[in-house]
């Protein structure tokens, strides 16, 4: 594949995966689990760290590995064939339920009414866009992020300028806070940094990977810490713990709270922009994934092709299952599919980076050792019936695999 993007490509790809629907969203949920303003900002900070480790040990990684896969590649080298696969297998079949829930989420907000309808054109339009190249995918990604950002900043400072909000909502307690409540709340508010992995799944198309996916992905990750922490305050100061637990649109609740409404609608339509971009991203990383998987025969080898250095005929098949789901699911499953897969790919990308030696830059054993338990935490912390889901999908893959590997012509790529 073609290497045709620079650091602030690869930055501007992780934003859009980062400061997507989840900043519009997230914030809810995460503080009817913590119940307490303090324990919501904690969460955040706890969500941030187990991020900061999951992303110094993919960093370490993608510059020793720079090709197409992500954690699959790293499982693959640093742990075996079957530890890769099963990241791989994670990722793929987590992410594209996540590919669903945010072209959803793009109708839910921007056409009510007819969300599946909007929801399959999302799919359909950037799953055409992707196939232009990655550079058209990574410009488009940019005025979305430009966009995503600019909605933003004019409701944290509407928010806070407005008249309405109060310091002391930052520590107000809302419904009752709890150490399971905490740890709920940063599982939540987790997913909402997940996209750094994008930056690592284009190893092959960035210039000098060794050093640009090691500056991207904290570069990345830095930028949305502050934003969302920004907005956090201003939710929290402006509509206190309980109102915000209660919202489903909570900046655009913010905004009409300040005595801004007119800033409401441009709030949802921020929404659905960031979702179309946190859709762009994952499209482009789900299809980067099931690209090296195929090369090892993992998925149909004829989705290896390249057209014009492009995966094509990955991002096709990617771009098809996405529709049927989103025609197909809701929202609250699509999610609840995808979070015990997200999870898992990170557990394996912490436990490959332990197999990193110090020549290779390893990171303090620390980092790795504290992402992999606090991606466990996290999965504990999830509904029973995500992990029940993940753990049924997680078992087929797993059967898949050993068929496989006990079919005498079968092959399995890298020494399996």
């Amino acid at each position: 594949m073609v290497r045709r993007l620079g650091v602030g490509d690869a930055v501007v790809v992780g934003l859009g995966a980062m400061v997507g629907a989840g900043v519009f969203g997230a914030f809810g949920p995460a503080a009817g689990a913590a119940g307490a303003g303090g324990a919501l900002l904690g969460a955040l900070g706890l969500a941030a760290v187990v991020a900061y480790c999951n992303a110094t040990s993919s960093a370490r990684l993608a510059a020793r590995h720079p090709e197409s896969g992500g954690t699959y590649v790293y499982g693959r080298e640093r742990l075996g064939p079957f530890w890769g696969y099963l990241a791989g297998w994670s990722f793929v079949a987590g992410k594209t339920a996540s590919c669903a829930a945010m072209a959803l989420t793009v109708g839910h907000y921007a056409w009510p009414g007819h969300a599946r309808v909007l929801a399959v054109a999302a799919v359909v339009g950037l799953t055409t866009v992707n196939c232009l190249g990655v550079r058209k995918s990574a410009w488009l990604t940019r005025l979305i992020v430009a966009v995503t950002l600019a909605v933003l900043a004019a409701c944290v400072v509407a928010g806070l300028i407005g008249g309405h909000a109060d310091a002391g909502r930052l520590t107000a307690t809302g419904t009752g806070a709890s150490a399971h409540g905490l740890l709920q709340a940063a599982g939540l508010l987790f997913f909402a940094f997940a996209g750094y992995a994008r930056i690592a799944t284009l190893g092959e198309e960035v210039r000098d990977p060794a050093r640009t996916i090691p500056r991207a992905i904290p570069l990345a990750l830095g930028i949305t810490l502050l934003v969302y922490a920004a907005v956090a305050v201003t939710l929290l100061a402006v509509l206190g713990p309980a109102a915000l637990a209660r919202s489903t649109a909570p900046l655009a609740d913010a905004v009409r709270a300040a005595g801004a409404p007119g800033l409401a609608p441009v709030a949802r339509t921020g929404a659905a922009v960031a979702a179309l971009g946190s859709l762009l991203a994952l499209l482009l990383g789900v299809s980067r994934t099931t690209l090296a998987m195929s090369r090892d025969r993992h998925l149909p080898h004829a989705l290896s092709a390249l057209t014009a250095g492009a995966p094509v005929r990955a991002e096709l098949a990617v771009g098809a299952v996405a529709t049927v789901l989103a025609a197909t699911t809701d929202l609250r499953g699509a999610i609840g599919f995808s979070s015990f897969g997200v999870l898992l790919y990170y557990a394996i990308a912490n436990a490959s980076a332990t197999r990193l030696t110090p020549a290779e830059h390893r990171p303090p054993l620390a980092v790795p050792v504290v992402g992999a338990l606090g991606c466990a935490a996290l999965g504990a912390s999830l509904p029973a019936s995500s992990v029940l889901s993940g753990l049924a999908v997680t078992a087929v893959g797993a059967a898949l695999y050993a068929v496989r590997r006990t079919r005498p012509n079968g092959r399995v790529g890298h020494g399996g």
